[in-house]
């Protein structure tokens, strides 16, 4: 199944389609997360931390909550009242991972999902809720999975993010409908600081049907425009939208399975069988992709990812096959199948365009084609950040003029800068990085070269030499008030015809009293 619409780059508008979002809420997030390990007491147990000087509840789990414990009570206070209480550390960096895991798996359903900290997610459910039936039957999907592996959630649908995320950690009672139900929260759902809530109940606006029936601009002109900016989000009156965690691939197709596949052999067909119509897809379009990524859903929950990069766009499903075996049998972790894989999804993230190419009489392309799937193999292989290649920077300082970067992120060819004929190279072929300090002796001041200099313990007495070439610090790149130092190179040839780059850092006098050398780099 392909998608296409908001998947290609189309923008759907608020006037053109109603969004729909479903928020999840894990009022018990650091207490599941410790039942998932397997390390949770038997009895009622709470989370710390420190707030000012006295050690206070994070949070609880619902054997605690249900005994008068609460985030915010100090740890003395709780332990008087529950002596039995188990406490742990607080930890929200864990429980922001647990939150990014949960998200992969919701991704199954959209992929449009956000993280909403510190206990939360959102979904943009528009357009995908008749895969399952319905916007209800997707909520029943997500509270089933949800339960099986024991998390405790609230979920809620609404018409903006806002609306749902209030309507998942604030909605007490049932209402007819969406719009009423959130008129009828508190204004606690607007979660302003407790000083404009406070200043709200004081002023009989309870509700956020008090507020609604409020011009905006007094209320604006009373608590603030974040307070009216909010209230507009939650009834739907401005647009609102999420920021996926992800981004959204540029095409993307998957296959679903009515009941989980439990080889991982039989996965990878499926891949391949998703490559070819991702192929046909691109060639439709003119297309050639650059980064493919495979996702596998396991019935649990749990998602494995599996990324390829091309360094030149391709559309052919048979090079895309042989690279995803590659980069399988490459992993140091093997796929792990659990219960089965319920769904495929096989995305592109990079389009460029592919047309046809006209072959040469002397083999160019078909030699470039060549070593481009070479680096797409070795890359797979080896590693990307461990295949590389020279791209040029646009700069004088001689060691930042060329970088090494991954192969596979294809760059226009390099144009080197030969030397007239008969004439030597003006770089080295050999570069330090860092250069390597030297002491020099019989310097000609203020902007000659040395007659002799020491290297790793060895004295080479200099012959001929050629320069300097003076190169000034990018000023324009150095932190405000920081000065760099100039540079005089030369080309120098000792009395055993060996050939070094040498310079001196700084101006005598004007720029330092007495300027270090260096040996910069070696030629053939």
């Amino acid at each position: 199944m392909a998608w296409l619409g908001a998947w290609s780059g189309t923008v759907i508008s608020a006037a053109s389609a109603q969004r729909r979002f479903l928020a999840l809420f894990f009022p018990f997030l650091p207490a599941d997360r410790l039942r998932l390990t397997g390390t949770s007491p038997d009895g009622p147990f709470a989370f710390v931390e420190k707030q000012g000087n006295a050690m206070r509840l994070a949070a609880v789990d619902q054997h605690a909550l249900k005994l008068g414990l609460g985030p915010g009570m100090t740890l003395a206070d709780a332990r008087a009242s529950v002596p039995d209480l188990a406490v742990f550390d607080h930890d929200p960096g864990a429980d922001q991972r647990l939150l990014e895991w949960l998200a992969d798996g919701c991704e199954r359903y959209s992929p449009m999902v956000a993280v909403d900290l510190p206990d939360g997610l959102l979904i943009d459910t528009t357009g995908c809720d008749h895969l399952f039936r319905g916007e209800a039957g997707l909520a029943e999907d997500v509270e089933r999975r949800l339960a099986a592996i024991g998390m405790i959630a609230r979920i809620a649908p609404g018409y903006s993010p806002e609306a749902a995320h209030a309507l998942a950690r604030f909605q007490s009672r049932p209402a007819p409908d969406e719009a009423m139900a959130v008129r009828r929260l508190s204004v606690t759902a607007l979660e302003l600081e407790p000083e404009a809530e406070i200043g709200l109940r004081r002023a009989g606006l309870k509700t956020i049907a008090d507020l609604a029936a409020r011009p905006s601009s007094a209320l604006s002109a009373r608590f603030g425009k974040l307070a009216a900016d909010r209230l507009a989000r939650l009834l739907g009156q401005s647009d609102s939208r999420i920021t996926p965690r992800r981004p959204l691939p540029a095409l993307a197709v998957e296959r679903r399975f009515a009941e989980p596949i439990g080889r991982v052999e039989t996965a990878l067909k499926v891949l391949v069988e998703l490559t070819g119509e991702a192929a046909n897809l691109l060639d439709e379009r003119g297309k050639g992709g650059r980064r493919f990524v495979g996702r596998f859903f396991r019935s649990d929950g749990a998602v494995r990812d599996i990324a390829v990069e091309t360094g030149l766009p391709s559309r052919d499903a048979r090079v895309l096959e042989r690279l995803f075996r590659e980069r399988v049998d490459a992993l140091a972790d093997p796929i792990d199948p659990g219960f089965g894989f319920d769904l495929i999804r096989l995305g592109v993230d990079r389009l460029e365009p592919l047309a046809a190419s006209q072959l040469k009489l002397e083999g160019g392309v078909v030699a470039e084609t060549a070593v481009a799937g070479l680096v797409d193999r070795l890359s797979i292989r080896l590693g990307r950040n461990h295949v590389r290649r020279f791209a040029a920077r646009d700069t004088h300082i001689p060691e930042q003029a060329v970088l090494a970067l991954p192969a596979i992120e294809a760059t226009g060819p390099i144009r080197w800068e030969n030397p007239a004929a008969g004439e030597p190279p003006l770089r080295p072929i050999h570069l330090f990085d860092p250069p390597q300090l030297i002491k020099v002796a019989g310097a000609e001041v203020p902007d000659g070269p040395p007659r002799r200099f020491q290297w790793r313990q060895s004295q080479h007495d200099i012959a001929r030499f050629e320069g300097p070439e003076r190169i000034a610090p990018e000023w324009w790149t150095l932190p405000s008030g920081k000065k760099g130092l100039t540079r005089d190179y030369f080309r120098v040839e000792d009395v055993r015809g060996r050939r070094f780059w040498i310079f001196r850092h700084g101006l005598y006098e004007c720029e330092r009293e007495h300027p270090d050398w260096y040996l910069h780099g070696l030629f053939a």
